[in-house]
């Protein structure tokens, strides 16, 4: 137990590598897929595809920030609607990730791709994709997405084809949502 100012105090000791380990970019995949498996039932069960989740530190602490689509787009009270279904889940099933502030959004122009179906749904589309490793001396890809196949994202560059390994992609976005 920790004295302070001779009183005894009931706090454990900060442990800050305990934060560090529970924040680690491994353990940030697993909470993703965990959020998934719960949150993908929820958003179908309710009209909306849960089209992206993604955590990251920023100014105000750990962000969840959730990013829901339909037909005709979201409004507030869809994303207001799943935010509090959503943080009820999280409570109950994933209590422990931690402190972090949840957020529930529209995907917008520059929606994010994701899944594999993301890469064939959105053919045509000018495309940001950056990737974990050097592809044709390149880790940040901007194009044309022509499609997935056998697990290779095809881009078209300048009419030049490059391809790119699925699991060697760290984020992709549509780039605007005007075909092309």
């Amino acid at each position: 137990m920790k004295m302070i100012k001779g009183k005894k105090s009931n706090k454990k000791p900060k442990d800050k590598t305990w934060k560090q380990k529970q924040w680690s970019p491994e353990n940030i995949k697993k909470m993703i897929a965990r959020t998934i498996d719960l949150l993908d039932p929820l958003c179908e069960a309710e009209g909306m595809e849960l089209v992206h989740i993604e955590c990251q530190r920023e100014a105000g602490g750990r962000i969840l920030r959730l990013y829901i689509d339909k037909p005709g787009g979201v409004t507030l009270d869809d994303c207001m609607h799943i935010s509090r279904q959503s943080s009820d889940m999280i409570d109950v099933y994933l209590e422990d990730t931690g402190p972090f502030n949840l957020e529930v959004s529209s995907p917008g122009q520059n929606r994010p791709l994701g899944r594999k179906r993301d890469f064939d749904r959105f053919k045509g589309n000018r495309v940001n994709i950056r990737t974990t490793s050097s592809i044709g001396g390149k880790k940040k890809i901007n194009g044309v997405l022509l499609g997935i196949s056998e697990d290779v994202v095809k881009v078209s560059i300048d009419d030049q084809i490059v391809d790119i390994p699925y699991n060697e992609i760290a984020k992709a976005r549509l780039a605007d949502n005007i075909p092309k």
